[in-house]
């Protein structure tokens, strides 16, 4: 990775951090006030919608991710015209996005009297989701000029406006819950956030890119190379949806709405600890699309090696202390009531781990377009989700729903994607990739096992009675992967790159 590359991911990974511990803290308070607030009624009703309108998120046709991926080459040979005239481009795109999900979300009001499953009917309810509609509505404004700084390997920029526009909205809900009890002001205030993040954002990014505002044409050989990939991306998104989108839905009609409320705990904790290993490797996806423009199989496999030395570490450190702290917090944070099975734990656990440990294949994919390849072992895993998940809510509850996803994950793209990287990107066999992925995931069962039962022994019935089993399970967690990944060859390189990044920073200095 050039000095340039290894700087501008620096930065993207620094304020990527820094917003996300701010956002953690805030996110703890912000709940604590929900449940205290308005109930877990209201937080079951909160999870739902977001899933329901997560599958509208299918609109987009993925041209997110085609989006960023088409700006590298353009901005690695400076072309000025083709990015304007994909700026213009998708900016046709998303507006006509904007006002299908509008319509199609509008049409699904009458249906959301079949997910919701309370034993107490909620007022407004519809003008609670057409406020959630409105929110994701607003998402799509000016997203077609911010993501070229994402491309460009600058997307700290996008953050330090996220970071700042979401503190202020946190702290104005968390006034709005305590002082009038108010889920609309609550919900009124986040579509005010996102809109105003948006439209900061994107007058940074003409700033800096003051010819996007040029109004250019493509020409159509390149709109049909932009839709090739979309049809690739699409058939992606669907799937994503379908496997990440669908569990508040099942659990909701199998299990009840107020269990969505219980597990949105759990999966808020999960979803704000995953985006600190996932920020880590997304920064890094710009730098990675640069590498694939620019450097040969060799170069590429020792950047994945070191990516992948780093994903190890962080599943063999944020899976045991996920699993063996979890339960816990939730006791003393919100009492025994909101406490779930381990079962469920353990079920949390397995997609956790799943997510963490394919990031650094996942950041290839964004980068290397290599889902125009795997789209039908996506779609093939979002439909084993669906009818797993069925089946073993039926029969097990809510951790059958969990474990539906991992295990559709393990049948599908975990064993197909790494055969298609390594042989299109690296040149290489996955055999290796397999082996040391298996030995990983049998470390983790070790570690939940062993400091499990040590960590037993510690009776958790305070604030501090917790902080000391946690600090026992996470020293303990990362001095024993430390000590065996230390010694891998990926976790040199990544040692030796970031001695050089150093040295080159004091120079400057």
């Amino acid at each position: 990775m050039s000095e340039g590359r290894t700087k501008k991911a620096a930065m993207n990974v620094a304020f990527n951090f820094l917003n996300q511990i701010l956002t953690l803290i805030l996110s703890f308070v912000s709940r604590t006030v929900f449940v205290w607030g308005l109930g877990a009624e209201y937080l079951g009703i909160n999870g739902l919608f977001s899933d329901v309108l997560g599958l509208l998120s299918m609109a987009d046709l993925g041209f997110g991710t085609a989006m960023v991926y088409s700006f590298y080459k353009p901005l690695a040979d400076n072309d000025y015209r083709k990015i304007a005239g994909l700026t213009t481009f998708y900016k046709k795109v998303y507006t006509i996005i904007a006002a299908v999900v509008s319509i199609v979300g509008v049409a699904l009001i009458p249906f959301l009297p079949y997910l919701i499953n309370l034993e107490k009917d909620i007022p407004h309810l519809t003008l609670y989701y057409l406020l959630s509609l409105a929110n994701v509505v607003f998402s799509y404004l000016c997203v077609y000029r911010t993501s070229i700084l994402s491309a460009d390997q600058k997307s700290f920029k996008i953050t330090r406006i996220t970071m700042i526009v979401n503190i202020i909205r946190s702290i104005l809900q968390i006034m709005g819950i305590a002082i009038w009890k108010s889920y609309t002001l609550y919900l009124v205030l986040g579509c005010i956030s996102v809109l105003i993040n948006n439209l900061i954002a994107s007058y940074v990014a003409v700033k800096e890119y003051p010819f996007i505002k040029n109004s250019v044409e493509l020409k159509a050989d390149e709109r049909k190379n932009i839709f090739a990939n979309i049809g690739s991306v699409f058939l992606y998104k669907v799937s994503s949806v379908l496997l990440n989108t669908t569990d508040n839905m099942l659990i909701s009609v199998i299990v009840g709405t107020i269990a969505v409320g219980y597990y949105s705990n759990y999966l808020m904790l999960q979803n704000k600890i995953s985006m600190f290993y996932t920020l880590l490797f997304t920064s890094l996806t710009a730098s990675i699309g640069n590498l694939i423009v620019n450097e040969k199989a060799e170069r590429r496999y020792e950047i994945f090696c070191c990516e992948q030395s780093v994903s190890f570490i962080a599943c063999g450190f944020v899976i045991p202390c996920y699993i063996l702290l979890v339960n816990d917090l939730m006791s003393i944070w919100l009492g025994d009531d909101f406490v779930l099975d381990n079962l469920v734990v353990v079920a949390i656990g397995l997609n956790m781990y799943l997510s963490c440990v394919l990031q650094p294949l996942w950041s290839y994919r964004e980068a290397t377009g290599l889902y125009r390849k795997t789209k039908w072992i996506m779609i093939m895993c979002a439909v084993l989700n669906l009818v797993l998940s069925i089946i073993l809510g039926k029969i097990v509850g809510l951790a059958g729903i969990l474990f539906a996803s991992g295990l559709s994950r393990l049948l599908t793209y975990v064993w197909y994607e790494p055969r298609l990287l390594f042989k299109e990107y690296f040149e290489l066999s996955p055999k290796k990739y397999y082996i040391q992925l298996s030995l990983n995931a049998i470390l983790i069962i070790f570690l939940v096992i062993g400091i499990g039962f040590l960590s037993s022994f510690i009776q958790v019935n305070s604030v501090l009675s917790w902080f000391v089993k946690a600090c026992f399970v996470g020293i303990t967690s990362l001095t024993i992967v430390l000590m065996i990944y230390s010694k891998t060859e990926g976790f040199r390189i990544l040692r030796l790159k970031i001695e050089m990044y150093l040295k080159n920073r004091k120079r400057q200095f």
